[in-house]
């Protein structure tokens, strides 16, 4: 952690999916925040597992409909902190699924100014947070079992 970094006080199990179209371009939708590029995921809810996180998270942030097909990746490295003006301060918890469209009806949320599908070579040119390269990166190197980070 860096000597400067903000100390972390909470720990928020999150999800992201890798979702893909027909032609296998990544689906991104351009956060109304920080402007960045992302994919779609959130913060888990009370009362749901991290599937139903992930498909609720896509539906609400794109529209589309969408069945995990498994794990990429879960990302818990310390080193990535979070510092929200609300004052909290969170270490990283994800969990990065590639998803299955099974019905598309895109639809721009409030969280986000854009959405579309790239190849990954487009991708690489970017604003992307770190952290989202991250597990894109890992999906692009498809392994046969998760990375664990």
């Amino acid at each position: 952690m860096r000597s400067d970094a903000p100390i972390p006080n909470t720990l928020v199990p999150a999800a992201s999916g890798i979702v893909l179209n027909k032609k296998g371009n990544i689906l991104l939708h351009k956060r109304s925040d920080n402007h960045l590029w992302s994919l779609p995921g959130s913060v888990m809810e009370l009362g749901e597992t991290i599937e139903q996180t992930i498909i609720r998270e896509v539906k609400e942030e794109t529209g589309f409909d969408v069945v995990v097909k498994k794990c990429v990746g879960i990302y818990t490295d310390p080193r990535h902190i979070i510092a929200y003006t609300d004052g909290e301060v969170r270490q990283q918890f994800s969990i990065c699924f590639e998803c299955n469209i099974t019905k598309d009806e895109l639809r721009i949320s409030n969280e986000s100014t854009q959405i579309d599908f790239f190849t990954f070579d487009e991708v690489e040119k970017l604003e992307l947070h770190p952290a989202q390269r991250i597990s894109i990166d890992d999906f692009h190197h498809a392994r046969e079992r998760a990375y664990i980070r």
